[in-house]
């Protein structure tokens, strides 16, 4: 009776869970505009599902996309309407701007009638070309208003995804074997007629060993058996995961109510069948985040690169699966840098910001302990200024944020060490036990003295890393900070805090170079009173701009005799470093090797998703789905391709390709205006062939600075030999390069 109660009760909510998560539609209608000659993409709040979703700001922000036959934008009206009725009759009850002369289409902030918590509205906006001709208003947008909360940004929906097996076997004569094709964090629900009660037993499993299920597996990669009860007058069950003890902790995040317990798994295993099972009976019902599969793509003639691409992007979007990003399945705990190599990766492969901006807010009241990981938080700010072009976060947090550069810690010459944070100063990071402690990380895991592992390499992933006081990768890290800070302290108009922070930042950088750098050897030591040069120290001071153009070539030289010597989160700074210092061959043989540190390694052992760690042997107790590892997701379409933000919020876009040996390759990048598109072709003859893609009200700037050429064509028309920078104008353009 127990166990037809607990099913009755997950039945329901799973039928709650399909009528929720299963219609994926953006509840637009089709009034006023037609597709093509209208605004499209209508986004608030950056979130394009408003279905479902509540927006706790009292003054959102609105944004859309132009047609692409608009080119430009030149004027805008926007409606805000209380019910369908006004909005369909093109009447802004709530808000009408009438007429705005503005090129801006995106961050265009609410300024009508108060807005009222758990009131639906909808709205809808129309443009005005370059040339100033008007175009029909968009389909209508609905949003609900929540309850203001401690965030100002908002939540996007989840989702649910029904998976059906891409194999299925009987494996006995009760037993069969199902494969889903990709780990999912999820569940199963499945038909089983009988004619008695009895009970059933289900394994499910990320790792396969000799075809089965690995029912032991190491240390964090998941199996669960399960026993599940059957009888006569039930016919669809979903299966009761036990929630696991670590990652449910109170620093945990915790999944919605609406979401039952789930666990990553691909495989699944069924014991004691009396009947006949076929694979239409069973789905699998994965959970993610809000996600638009076709908003990025890539393709090049390397199919060892493709697979990686894919592995990766699907890797961000497996692991969305908690509103926050976490540390996967493990602890289920954001940490800032895991957050910000998921965030860049996240905003490459989908036009998609809330999860990012809400992990962001939650870093303000909820810190790591790692030196590192609070130096994270001013990038994961900058990476959505960047790409947004919004400053909100940076109005609110700018005074608390500038606490998280560790800035207090300076010493005279500017450097910071990590040894002068006081109980007090930890405070002002968010830290709330006094025995809190900051601790440099560099890199992880460290050396086996330090963990008790028995791990394949003496250093661990440090490279042999000498921690001093004086740490190079902590106060290289702090210089990226101090750059940043200035930055933000010009938007926000503090014109003489910014040239205080530029000055500051100035002295850091020349306090490195000075006290830093073995000038004998032509590297960066990992700190003051040691003579050790790590791959780490080196490659930081290169990707952030550290090392003056002398010292170039000895830092790069030496990074590359350390091969992959770093971990899968070093990786992302290792690839920017050498993309910035134009060794793109480098760099493609590092994402493209095949040794057991690399992404293909991932996928020859099995999984899906990335791993913790280059292989379990480096990090024993890794986990199979840890998106950190994903950093080709954003390398590819940010350095690879070389397309980024030049100007915030995606004014102006850079495209500078660096792609090494390929012969062919094509790339769509979602941005908050539209995708940049992009396609390369090696001729026979040795001349290259590039057609880019800019979306409307943006602008392009084509970057071949570094490579050579004694020719070019733009749009059939010949181009001055010593020119390697272009402007491109909104549209579809076509490059030879001879």
């Amino acid at each position: 009776m127990q166990n037809a109660l607990r099913q009755t009760k997950y039945l329901v909510l799973l039928a709650s869970i399909m009528f929720n998560f299963g219609c994926n539609h953006a509840g637009n209608s089709s009034i006023g505009g037609s597709e093509g000659d209208s605004p499209q993409g209508l986004s608030i709040e950056y979130i394009r599902q408003t279905a479902g979703t509540s927006i706790v700001d009292r003054n959102p922000e609105f944004a859309w996309e132009l047609p692409a036959s608009a080119g430009s934008q030149s004027a805008y009206q926007i409606l805000v309407a209380s019910d369908k009725e006004s909005i369909a009759k093109n009447k802004g009850d709530r808000w009408d701007t009438g007429k705005v002369s503005s090129n801006e289409s995106i961050n265009v902030s609410y300024e009508g009638q108060p807005l009222v918590s758990g009131q639906t509205y909808y709205w809808k906006v129309k443009i005005w070309n370059g040339d100033g001709e008007e175009t029909p208003f968009s389909d209508y947008q609905s949003f609900k208003v929540g309850d203001i909360n401690d965030f100002i940004t908002s939540a996007n929906v989840f989702q649910v995804d029904s998976i059906k097996p891409q194999a299925f076997e009987q494996m006995g004569e009760d037993s069969y074997f199902i494969d889903f094709g990709k780990a999912a964090f999820g569940t199963l629900v499945f038909n089983y007629q009988t004619d008695r009660a009895e009970t059933l037993t289900i394994h499910i499993g990320e790792q396969l060993i000799d075809g089965r299920i690995n029912r032991d597996p190491q240390r964090t990669i998941r199996h669960q058996e399960v026993q599940v009860e059957v009888s006569p007058d039930q016919s669809q069950y979903l299966l009761e995961i036990r929630p696991d003890k670590r990652n449910t902790k109170p620093r945990a995040v915790h999944l919605p109510d609406s979401i039952p317990v789930i666990m990553p798994f691909r495989y699944v295993e069924i014991e004691g069948v009396k009947g006949t099972l076929n694979a239409a009976d069973f789905t699998q019902l994965f959970y993610h985040g809000y996600w638009e599969n076709e908003a990025s793509s890539f393709s090049s003639s390397d199919t060892l690169l493709n697979a990686i691409w894919e592995l990766c992007k699907y890797s961000i979007k497996a692991t969305t699966f908690a509103g926050l990003y976490v540390d996967g399945d493990r602890e289920r705990i954001p940490y800032e840098a895991d957050a910000y190599l998921n965030q860049l990766s996240h905003y490459t492969t989908d036009r998609e910001y809330a999860i990012a901006r809400q992990t962001i807010e939650y870093f303000m009241e909820n810190p790591t302990w790692p030196t590192e990981w609070q130096l994270h938080v001013a990038l994961m700010f900058h990476a959505d200024y960047m790409y947004t072009g919004n400053t909100e976060l940076i109005e609110k947090y700018y005074d608390e944020l500038k606490h998280k550069t560790l800035m207090e810690l300076r010493r005279e010459d500017g450097l910071i060490s990590s040894e002068n944070a006081t109980p007090e100063f930890m405070k002002k990071l968010g830290f709330t036990n006094p025995k809190d402690k900051l601790k440099d990380i560099v890199d992880w895991p460290p050396a086996q003295k330090d963990t008790g592992w028995q791990l394949a390499t003496a250093e661990g992933e440090r490279d042999g890393f000498v921690l001093t006081p004086i740490n190079t990768v902590v106060n290289c890290f702090y210089y990226r900070n101090l750059v940043i800070m200035a930055e933000f302290a010009t938007v926000l108009n503090k014109n003489e805090e910014a040239a205080e922070l530029n000055q500051l930042a100035i002295q850091v950088k020349q306090t490195i170079n000075e006290k830093l750098f073995d000038a004998s050897n032509g590297v960066y030591t990992d700190g003051e009173d040691t003579n050790h040069a790590s791959l780490h120290s080196n490659m930081l001071a290169l990707a952030f701009d550290i090392v003056p153009k002398d010292n170039t070539q000895s830092v790069v030289d030496f990074i590359k005799t350390r091969g992959m010597a770093c971990s899968v989160y070093g990786s992302q700074y290792l690839l920017d470093a050498l993309y910035k210092a134009k060794e793109w061959k480098y760099a493609q043989q590092l994402m493209t090797a095949t040794h057991d540190r690399s992404w293909y390694n991932m996928i020859k052992i099995g999984s899906t998703i990335t791993l913790e760690a280059w292989d379990m042997k480096y990090k024993p107790n890794a986990d199979w789905n840890h998106a950190w590892g994903a950093a080709p997701a954003n390398i590819i379409p940010r350095q690879l391709w070389g397309i980024q933000p030049k100007t915030p919020g995606y004014g102006m876009a850079t495209i500078k390709p660096q792609l090494g040996a390929l012969t062919s390759s094509s790339i769509t990048v979602p941005t908050i205006r539209g995708a940049i598109k992009a396609d390369y072709q090696l001729q026979s003859d040795g001349s290259k062939r590039y057609t880019i893609e800019i979306p409307a009200n943006m602008r392009g700037e084509f970057d071949l600075a570094g490579q050579t050429f004694s020719n070019m064509m733009l749009n059939g028309e010949n181009v001055n030999g010593n020119q390697n920078v272009f402007e491109l104008p909104s549209g579809k353009h076509s490059l030879k390069v001879y």
